[in-house]
Protein backbone atom coordinates (compact mmCIF):
# COMPACT_ATOMS: atom_id res chain seq x y z
CA UNK A 1 0.00 0.00 0.00
CA UNK A 2 1.27 3.43 -0.85
CA UNK A 3 1.91 5.67 1.70
CA UNK A 4 -1.89 7.01 3.30
CA UNK A 5 -4.50 5.79 4.88
CA UNK A 6 -8.10 5.20 3.73
CA UNK A 7 -11.51 5.54 6.26
CA UNK A 8 -14.52 3.53 5.90
CA UNK A 9 -17.39 4.31 7.94
CA UNK A 10 -20.06 1.51 8.26
CA UNK A 11 -22.73 1.04 10.37
CA UNK A 12 -22.92 -2.00 13.03
CA UNK A 13 -25.59 -3.74 14.07
CA UNK A 14 -25.37 -5.55 17.62
CA UNK A 15 -27.78 -8.30 17.84
CA UNK A 16 -29.04 -8.55 21.83
CA UNK A 17 -30.95 -12.01 22.24
CA UNK A 18 -32.75 -12.84 25.53
CA UNK A 19 -32.07 -15.60 27.18
CA UNK A 20 -34.99 -17.63 29.07
CA UNK A 21 -32.84 -18.99 31.33
CA UNK A 22 -29.75 -18.70 34.17
CA UNK A 23 -27.10 -17.60 33.36
CA UNK A 24 -25.11 -20.59 34.03
CA UNK A 25 -26.97 -23.13 32.49
CA UNK A 26 -27.02 -20.92 29.23
CA UNK A 27 -23.18 -20.72 29.22
CA UNK A 28 -22.86 -24.59 29.73
CA UNK A 29 -25.33 -25.16 26.31
CA UNK A 30 -23.41 -22.13 24.32
CA UNK A 31 -20.06 -24.16 25.54
CA UNK A 32 -21.09 -27.48 24.60
CA UNK A 33 -22.61 -26.38 21.07
CA UNK A 34 -18.96 -24.16 20.46
CA UNK A 35 -16.39 -26.17 22.04
CA UNK A 36 -13.16 -24.55 22.80
CA UNK A 37 -9.94 -24.78 19.87
CA UNK A 38 -7.78 -27.24 20.46
CA UNK A 39 -4.61 -25.46 19.56
CA UNK A 40 -2.49 -28.71 20.01
CA UNK A 41 -4.71 -30.61 17.31
CA UNK A 42 -4.18 -27.97 14.72
CA UNK A 43 -0.61 -26.79 15.51
CA UNK A 44 0.24 -30.53 14.39
CA UNK A 45 -1.58 -30.25 10.97
CA UNK A 46 0.91 -27.38 10.47
CA UNK A 47 3.83 -29.24 12.28
CA UNK A 48 3.39 -31.90 9.40
CA UNK A 49 2.29 -29.23 6.66
CA UNK A 50 -1.19 -30.96 6.45
CA UNK A 51 -3.48 -30.41 3.02
CA UNK A 52 -6.14 -28.21 3.46
CA UNK A 53 -8.52 -30.99 3.05
CA UNK A 54 -7.01 -32.26 6.31
CA UNK A 55 -7.64 -29.25 8.19
CA UNK A 56 -11.34 -28.66 6.87
CA UNK A 57 -11.55 -32.58 8.18
CA UNK A 58 -11.02 -31.63 11.84
CA UNK A 59 -12.63 -28.53 11.63
CA UNK A 60 -15.70 -30.65 10.76
CA UNK A 61 -15.27 -32.75 13.60
CA UNK A 62 -14.47 -30.34 16.34
CA UNK A 63 -16.91 -27.86 15.70
CA UNK A 64 -20.10 -29.33 15.33
CA UNK A 65 -22.28 -25.87 15.07
CA UNK A 66 -19.29 -24.37 12.68
CA UNK A 67 -17.49 -22.01 15.70
CA UNK A 68 -15.09 -23.19 17.86
CA UNK A 69 -14.35 -21.19 21.04
CA UNK A 70 -10.56 -19.32 21.02
CA UNK A 71 -10.55 -17.26 23.99
CA UNK A 72 -12.78 -16.61 26.47
CA UNK A 73 -12.33 -13.54 29.35
CA UNK A 74 -13.96 -15.74 32.18
CA UNK A 75 -16.29 -14.59 34.40
CA UNK A 76 -15.61 -10.96 35.11
CA UNK A 77 -18.20 -10.68 37.93
CA UNK A 78 -15.52 -11.01 40.32
CA UNK A 79 -13.28 -8.19 39.15
CA UNK A 80 -16.48 -5.91 38.76
CA UNK A 81 -17.59 -6.92 41.88
CA UNK A 82 -14.76 -4.91 43.50
CA UNK A 83 -16.62 -1.79 42.17
CA UNK A 84 -20.06 -2.64 43.75
CA UNK A 85 -21.02 -4.85 40.05
CA UNK A 86 -23.17 -7.94 40.36
CA UNK A 87 -24.06 -8.54 37.24
CA UNK A 88 -22.50 -11.78 35.57
CA UNK A 89 -20.59 -11.63 32.06
CA UNK A 90 -18.75 -13.77 29.71
CA UNK A 91 -16.95 -12.86 26.41
CA UNK A 92 -15.57 -14.51 23.75
CA UNK A 93 -14.05 -14.68 20.84
CA UNK A 94 -16.20 -17.29 17.87
CA UNK A 95 -15.14 -18.44 15.15
CA UNK A 96 -14.06 -21.00 12.20
CA UNK A 97 -10.29 -20.84 10.48
CA UNK A 98 -12.18 -23.11 7.43
CA UNK A 99 -14.40 -20.04 7.00
CA UNK A 100 -11.83 -16.92 7.99
CA UNK A 101 -10.19 -18.60 5.01
CA UNK A 102 -12.34 -17.36 2.63
CA UNK A 103 -12.11 -13.66 3.39
CA UNK A 104 -8.44 -14.22 4.02
CA UNK A 105 -7.66 -14.85 0.62
CA UNK A 106 -8.96 -11.57 -0.40
CA UNK A 107 -8.32 -9.32 2.55
CA UNK A 108 -6.14 -10.51 5.09
CA UNK A 109 -7.40 -7.56 7.46
CA UNK A 110 -10.77 -9.05 7.34
CA UNK A 111 -9.41 -10.76 10.51
CA UNK A 112 -9.35 -7.70 12.57
CA UNK A 113 -13.09 -8.83 13.18
CA UNK A 114 -12.39 -12.58 12.74
CA UNK A 115 -13.17 -14.83 15.09
CA UNK A 116 -16.68 -12.80 15.90
CA UNK A 117 -17.07 -11.59 19.12
CA UNK A 118 -19.87 -12.62 21.52
CA UNK A 119 -21.10 -12.17 24.76
CA UNK A 120 -23.52 -13.73 27.69
CA UNK A 121 -24.37 -11.80 30.32
CA UNK A 122 -26.99 -9.96 32.36
CA UNK A 123 -28.52 -7.06 30.74
CA UNK A 124 -30.05 -3.59 32.60
CA UNK A 125 -33.22 -5.72 34.42
CA UNK A 126 -30.62 -8.51 35.05
CA UNK A 127 -32.26 -10.89 32.48
CA UNK A 128 -29.63 -12.95 30.60
CA UNK A 129 -29.02 -12.21 27.19
CA UNK A 130 -26.21 -12.80 23.96
CA UNK A 131 -24.48 -10.37 22.20
CA UNK A 132 -23.17 -10.40 19.04
CA UNK A 133 -22.62 -8.03 16.17
CA UNK A 134 -24.08 -8.98 13.04
CA UNK A 135 -21.15 -10.45 10.71
CA UNK A 136 -22.22 -9.53 7.12
CA UNK A 137 -22.65 -5.57 8.16
CA UNK A 138 -19.06 -5.90 9.73
CA UNK A 139 -17.10 -7.79 6.57
CA UNK A 140 -19.46 -6.26 4.20
CA UNK A 141 -17.58 -2.99 4.79
CA UNK A 142 -14.54 -4.23 2.89
CA UNK A 143 -16.37 -3.77 0.20
CA UNK A 144 -15.04 -7.05 -1.50
CA UNK A 145 -17.95 -8.87 -2.72
CA UNK A 146 -16.78 -12.32 -1.79
CA UNK A 147 -15.44 -11.04 2.22
CA UNK A 148 -19.69 -9.96 2.16
CA UNK A 149 -21.20 -12.68 0.87
CA UNK A 150 -19.04 -14.90 3.66
CA UNK A 151 -20.67 -12.17 6.10
CA UNK A 152 -24.16 -13.05 4.84
CA UNK A 153 -22.99 -17.24 5.42
CA UNK A 154 -21.82 -16.38 8.96
CA UNK A 155 -25.25 -14.51 9.87
CA UNK A 156 -26.84 -17.84 8.35
CA UNK A 157 -24.66 -20.18 10.67
CA UNK A 158 -25.11 -17.66 13.56
CA UNK A 159 -28.58 -18.08 13.12
CA UNK A 160 -28.29 -22.14 13.34
CA UNK A 161 -26.60 -21.87 16.31
CA UNK A 162 -29.04 -19.41 17.80
CA UNK A 163 -31.89 -21.80 16.98
CA UNK A 164 -29.96 -24.71 17.91
CA UNK A 165 -30.05 -23.21 21.85
CA UNK A 166 -33.63 -22.00 21.03
CA UNK A 167 -33.40 -18.76 21.42
CA UNK A 168 -35.06 -16.48 19.14
CA UNK A 169 -33.23 -15.52 15.86
CA UNK A 170 -33.28 -11.87 14.60
CA UNK A 171 -35.06 -11.65 11.05
CA UNK A 172 -31.56 -9.89 9.76
CA UNK A 173 -29.74 -13.24 9.86
CA UNK A 174 -31.86 -14.51 6.92
CA UNK A 175 -32.47 -11.66 4.89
Amino acid sequence: MKPGYTERTYQARRLDVGVDRPFEEFRRQYEQAVPRYDAAAFDALVARDAPWDDVLALMRERAPHDFLIYWSSGELRPMMGLAGDAGNAVEYLMGNHTIAEKMYRHDPTAMLYAPLRTMIGDGPDRGVRFVIEQPSRTFGSFGVEAIHEVGLQLDREVAALLAHLELPVPASLSN
